[in-house]
């Protein structure tokens, strides 16, 4: 990617707002696209946003030709992504896919007091819409995939998930990542990742929920409502991969530092 390269953001939500704060900061020349621009990025300057649609050929030709991609939203249907990778997705553009970790199968062993970890030679489940779409984006078009454990940040916080019941104590094992370090490692794969290839990212540090919740009560005072109950054993995502070969060391590796850094800035206090 040259500095002087365009980045188009195929879906502005929350981490693709980070990834535009980052480019601006780091002086990249950054475009952030929506379905409706005008409603959706309004804090954007209006020559920085633009119009894609997916599902409306009439806005691919708002892409500038010399733009690199960052791809945010889920691949899917495959047929749309494939009408337009195929007009738009040339051998010169880099193209970085956001995916998920939901893409690998759990590979459970009854003998095994916890789940293998799961690298990027792992299998993913061919069978899901999405992963279709990236694997056609990977293999016909050169695009580095990112396969993205949970995402947490300032307005995404585990707390308030706990605080709110949408978590609980259960022994499941859950991969995170903060948004900061997701939306450095998207601008960084373009920069540097090679092409075609898979990258997992997370914090490399997978916890259960119980151990979470323990934590963030004896530091903040907060009960999930709900009750422990039998669960999934979960995933182990290695990220060694993403790491090495990107050169990138983690901002946020210590979730209970960045739990209280969130906590601090959403104004409650660790009890002394």
């Amino acid at each position: 990617m040259s500095a002087s390269r365009p980045i188009v953001i195929l879906g502005t939500g929350y981490t693709g707002r980070w990834i535009h704060k980052l480019a601006k900061e780091q002086c990249l020349p950054i475009l952030a696209s929506s379905r409706r621009p005008e409603q959706h990025l309004g804090d954007v300057a209006q020559t920085a946003r633009i119009q894609f649609d997916l599902d409306d050929p009439a806005t691919w030709s708002a892409l500038p030709l010399e733009a690199d991609l960052i791809w945010t939203f889920p691949a899917v249907p495959l047929e749309p992504v494939q009408s337009f990778a195929k007009h738009h997705c040339n051998s010169s553009r880099r193209l970085v896919v956001l995916g998920s970790t939901s893409a690998y199968e759990r590979g459970d062993d009854p003998e095994m007091n916890l789940p293998p970890w799961i690298d990027e030679t792992s299998p993913a489940n061919l069978g899901l819409p999405r992963v279709q779409g990236e694997e056609y984006l990977r293999t016909q078009h050169g695009a580095m995939i990112l396969r993205v454990a949970g995402i947490y940040g300032p307005n995404r916080n585990p707390v308030e998930w706990i605080r709110q019941g949408r978590v609980g104590p259960t022994n499941k094992l859950v991969n995170l990542i903060h948004v900061e370090d997701l939306a450095q490692l998207c601008l960084l794969t373009l920069r540097t990742g090679q092409a075609g290839n898979v990258y997992n990212i997370s914090d490399g540090h997978p916890r259960r929920w119980a151990d979470i919740c323990a934590e963030v009560s004896i530091k903040w005072g907060v009960v999930s409502p709900r009750e422990t109950s039998p669960s999934q054993p979960g995933k182990r995502i290695c990220n060694r991969k993403a790491l090495e070969q990107l050169g990138y060391t983690l901002r946020h590796s210590d979730l209970y530092h960045a739990l209280a850094d969130l906590q601090l800035e959403a104004g409650d206090r660790i009890p002394r």
